[in-house]
């Protein structure tokens, strides 16, 4: 028996009363469950491990970095921050994403990141916002893998970032919010984004497509499919990863 207010309850009882509980809670245009808590508990984590990676690159001794798997022996400036040596290091076009070649750099990913995260987590909920960051941020790296292979250098959460500005606009879309806020960002990050030279085009333009593509899947998803369509949405990025990696590599001289 289970203590009560009043008296006591049966545990079948009480695993009753919380899964109708759960379903009486009311759910985001996405599907998942209004959160109670910290709406935004992914995104500090984020921002967190952001953080503590900048701090690892830039302050640990070089030779802790490789043993930590942080580095390679790439070049000078590849060791410092992470560049791949070989086709055993495929894992950094996902660490790439967490590595940042400045203050300015990662101040100015980790303010977007705190801006737009809080409001995508809330609505797409925890499981679904994360892979909608990883899996943009990785299919710009992919995208930049895809058009420039064996030369590609590129480091930042900015794949990712520009990944979330692109599922706001398809929230704004689906809420009916008013999309002039949103277009002016797109339209002033993007001419910054064409028009620096230090700024990698590709992971922004392959983080935006697939934020759009992702979010559409999940916000637009009908409520009777919604678990099918919101996979078939996330299979479907996986996909068009694996597919711009094999031909990445195809490309790939020698």
């Amino acid at each position: 028996m289970v203590p009560a207010s009043v008296g006591f309850q049966c545990p079948d009882c009480v695993r009753g009363e919380a899964a109708q509980q759960a379903r009486q809670r009311p759910r985001t245009t996405a599907g998942a469950l209004v959160a109670l808590g910290d709406g935004a508990l992914v995104t500090k984590v984020l921002i967190g491990i952001n953080l503590l990676v900048f701090l690892l690159t830039e302050y640990v001794d070089q030779v802790w970095q490789i043993r930590l798997g942080m580095g390679s022996g790439a070049d000078a400036f590849g060791t410092r921050i992470g560049v791949a040596a070989g086709p055993a290091e495929w894992y950094r076009l996902v660490s790439g994403m967490f590595v940042h070649a400045g203050v300015m750099h990662i101040l100015m990913n980790m303010f977007s990141l705190w801006v737009l995260g809080p409001q995508l987590e809330r609505v797409l909920g925890r499981w679904r916002f994360l892979a909608l960051y990883l899996l943009s941020g990785v299919a710009g790296n992919a995208f930049g893998y895809l058009l420039d292979g064996a030369d590609m250098f590129s480091v930042g959460a900015s794949g990712a970032i520009f990944g979330l500005l692109g599922a706001t606009a398809v929230l704004f879309r689906v809420n009916r919010v008013p999309m002039q806020p949103v277009i002016a960002l797109l339209v002033v990050n993007l001419v910054l984004t064409f028009t620096l030279n230090n700024i990698d085009w590709r992971a922004h333009l392959g983080g935006l497509v697939a934020g759009v593509a992702i979010g559409a899947g999940m916000m637009y998803a009908p409520p009777g499919r919604r678990s099918l369509v919101q996979g078939l949405a996330l299979g479907g990025a996986v996909a068009a990863i694996l597919l711009m990696l094999l031909i990445g590599t195809a490309r790939l001289p020698g």
